[in-house]
């Protein structure tokens, strides 16, 4: 392969002109024999502060091995890394989504500052991995993206564990059904390694959705991150990415409007996180790929969900790896014509190429057949009325419900809602509904992680509905609707509600209205006023400047005309 490769010679360091930067690199122990090879970026998002990300760099090391023995010379870099869990619940949330940006404004610095020939990009915790696809999005030089792996689960009480059931727990507490002693034990028994979090949440999302889409080597997604496989699926990456500079396959040969609808209908089957909508929205946005809300409504919708995972489910990621991993899911939705046979994938082969031979695993239930799946549906709804005009997101893998009517119950932040829930202010039939924590208004669309995971913990999951301008983490379940969009920042209707209001949502119609008038709603409207923003100054002031809507991704735009 060396040889072949001699007909890419590497941007940074060949020929006279690029003197200064091989005296630079000699620095650091580069040679001749470095410099006559394709310089390959291993762009890794690892960070010590949480656990999703901790093995990173131990795999960037199996990256670099596979693309040494591949004939290239990898330069590792890193980029910042926030962790939702970690940010949930508290100002710190506001931080994540607007970290996907910097994250990717970071992986392309670096590979346009060092002229490298190809990239790698590692991702393991939440805003990582879509911000990995969306810098090969823009970079459009050859690329593989790698998945850390997740966490196994814990063990409590002779049960299984994840992260989801300690945010749950907190609301059993406050309901006098778990004492401050079990959620201690409950606490250090949840997450017994490092890893991303192990449920069918926006982490495992993400990464499916990645294998679905075609940027990464084949069961990327299902091991865990303590394992030998996640180390040959990060060596195998480092190959990968050498063919790929090789044949001269870039992102956006793979990233086409079919690949975008096979990684709805895979995060469908999967019973996958909301918050996948707003992600693969923002790839294709950097891609130039028109999607839209109603894309995830007609895909998705008609899409069964097969795999019984938490946040609803029994089952967790590694789980899935045990009977077959997400090609399992894959290969019955492309046998039911749910994917599109001949989208390409980096490595070469079309997704039914990579799909040949792949069984369904007799004696499990963890993935269902075709013919007995976990819901018929497994999709999202996307909802639209005069409370969103441009469209609400509802996971319908979270509830059984296709209805509710009731009052308002209105707060402006994230924090008053969560306390009136544990002080047992919420009651059968309310609807809570939590805004001015939109892409704009919060800034930077806050998870309700704690809020919705009180509900479930009071009890109330099966007799309320939540609203809100901001999103939901993938371990939420429930009559949840996020995404509502326009936010209340801009002056959206959910801006003009009042305690009271009586709201309808209906699923199977799609719709979601307040009951008012439109004259009531004219009247409100004029007397609307925004709210100040909350920072006016640094990066959370200029991501409030820049980014657009949620019905559009979240992406942050200086020119809001640029985009249909």
């Amino acid at each position: 392969m060396a040889t072949s490769l001699k007909s890419h010679p590497a941007k940074l360091t060949a020929g006279i002109d690029r003197t200064p930067q091989r005296a630079m690199l000699r620095a650091i122990g580069l040679t001749d024999e470095d410099f006559d090879k394709p310089i390959v970026g291993i762009a890794n998002t690892w960070v010590e502060a949480q656990p999703c990300n901790y093995n990173l760099r131990e795999l960037a090391e199996q990256v670099k091995r596979g693309v040494r023995d591949a004939g290239g010379t990898p330069l590792e870099f890193n980029t910042i890394a926030i962790n939702d869990a970690m940010a949930m619940g508290h100002e710190g949330m506001k931080a994540s989504l607007i970290s996907r940006e910097v994250i990717a404004d970071s992986i392309e610095l670096a590979t346009v500052g060092y002229q490298f020939d190809a990239i790698v990009t590692i991702g393991g915790c939440d805003k990582t991995q879509p911000a990995s696809a969306m810098a090969m999005a823009r970079l459009n030089v050859p690329s593989v993206y790698l998945y850390g792996g997740s966490i196994p689960p814990g063990e409590y009480d002779g049960k299984e564990v994840t992260i989801q059931d300690v945010f749950e727990a907190m609301g059993q507490v406050s309901r006098g059904t778990m004492s401050a002693a079990q959620l201690r034990e409950l606490e250090c028994n949840a997450c017994p390694t490092f890893g991303a979090c192990g449920g069918m949440f926006t982490a495992n999302t993400m990464a499916s959705a990645l294998e679905a889409i075609g940027l990464t080597v084949p069961d990327s997604a299902a091991p865990v991150a303590p394992s030998e496989a996640r180390k040959k699926v990060a060596y195998e990456t480092g190959m990968a990415v050498m063919r790929a500079l090789e044949a001269d396959t870039r992102p956006r040969d793979i990233l086409t409007k079919r690949a975008f609808e096979n990684a709805i209908a895979v995060v469908a089957g999967m019973g996958g996180s909301t918050n996948a909508v707003l992600h693969l929205l923002a790839i294709a946005h950097e891609a130039g790929v028109k999607l839209a809300l109603d894309d995830f409504d007609r895909v998705g919708r008609r899409v069964p969900e097969l795999a019984d995972l938490r946040p609803a489910g029994k089952y967790v990621m590694s789980d899935v790896e045990r009977v077959g991993g997400v090609k399992v899911v894959m290969k019955q939705l492309l046998d039911a014509g749910f994917l599109h046979a001949d989208a390409m994938t980096v490595t070469g082969e079309t997704i039914a190429e990579r799909l040949r031979g792949v069984g369904f695993p007799a004696g499990q239930d963890v993935i269902h057949a075709l013919s007995s799946p976990v819901k018929r549906s497994g999709g999202f709804a996307i909802l639209k009325g005069n409370l969103a005009t441009e469209g609400g997101v509802l996971k319908t893998a979270g509830s059984m419900r296709t209805t509710h009517r009731g009052p308002a119950r209105v707060f402006n932040r994230e924090e008053d809602a969560r306390k009136a829930i544990m002080e047992k202010k919420i009651k059968p039939g309310d609807v809570v509904v939590v805004r001015y924590e939109g892409p704009k208004g919060g800034p930077g669309m806050r998870e309700m992680l704690v809020v919705t995971s009180a509900l479930v913990g009071q009890g109330l999951k099966d007799s309320v509905a939540l609203l809100t301008d901001g999103r939901f983490s993938g371990a939420t379940h429930g009559f949840m609707i996020g995404h509502i969009a326009p936010e209340a920042a801009v002056g959206g209707t959910i801006a003009l509600l009042k305690d009271g209001d009586v709201v309808s949502i209906d699923v199977g119609k799609k719709t979601l209205d307040v009951e008012l008038s439109k004259a009531e709603l004219a009247r409100r409207k004029k007397a609307w006023r925004p709210m100040p923003p909350r920072y006016t100054h640094g990066v959370f002031a200029k991501y409030a400047q820049l980014v657009t809507s949620s019905a559009r991704g979240a992406v942050c735009l200086v020119d809001d005309d640029r985009v249909a």
